[in-house]
């Protein structure tokens, strides 16, 4: 004679409440230990506190600048900057660098796009660049500020570098950050300057933000 066994509704319940708290360790579990992975991440980040990469303007030489119609500018600039990564145990990857030279707050060259590199913990490297520009509209009062600026003897130049960074600590790569440099160059301008190319040499830090 077969025997048939039929659970009862109570051991169901039982059986249910041992199944979740199974869950429940496994859940919690788990968020304990992205947590501490967590944590651990941002406690190497707090004490390494990676400081932002310097730059300074080399040399920067205007070879043209001119008006080809009303509103339509031809330019072309040499540039060459030192880029720096200050910390000790800190790398910095550059995963996208675009350069372009303004003046008085207009875009004068179009933008040049740098080779990505990997730079090392307290390692300097040299970036040039040719910033061009071929029929470019400027706004009607350019060839004005220009001359002016010849009057006064003096041109003043914004060269900016945009792109993205990661940071390497050790194995550990970071997600990628914007960041943005601005040098200020100043050049001899005027009659008695010499017509091409107009020169700068300076050793200054350039403005950057991270």
């Amino acid at each position: 004679m077969s025997q048939a066994f039929s659970k009862s509704p109570k051991h169901c319940a039982k059986q249910g409440l041992s199944i979740d708290k199974s869950y429940k360790k496994l859940f919690f579990a788990f968020s304990a230990f992205f947590t501490t992975v967590l944590a651990f991440i941002f406690l190497i980040w707090l004490i390494l506190h990676p400081a932002k990469p310097q730059f300074s303007l080399r040399e920067a030489n205007i070879y043209q600048l001119n008006l080809s119609g009303p509103h339509l500018l031809n330019s072309s600039i040499q540039l060459t900057l030192l880029s720096k990564n200050p910390n000790k145990n800190v790398g910095i990857y550059y995963d996208e660098l675009q350069a372009y030279a303004a003046y008085k707050g207009q875009q004068i060259t179009v933008d040049t796009f740098l080779p990505p590199f990997y730079q090392g913990n307290e390692e300097s490297n040299l970036l040039t660049a040719s910033l061009e520009g071929t029929g470019l509209p400027v706004a009607p009062s350019f060839g004005y500020e220009v001359g002016r600026d010849q009057t006064a003897g003096r041109i003043v130049l914004n060269l900016k570098v945009n792109g993205k960074l990661r940071w390497k600590v050790g194995t550990w790569v970071s997600g990628r950050y914007r960041f943005n440099v601005n040098c200020v160059s100043v050049m001899a301008f005027g009659p008695t300057a010499p017509t091409a190319p107009l020169s700068s040499n300076q050793g200054t830090r350039c403005s950057t933000a991270v």
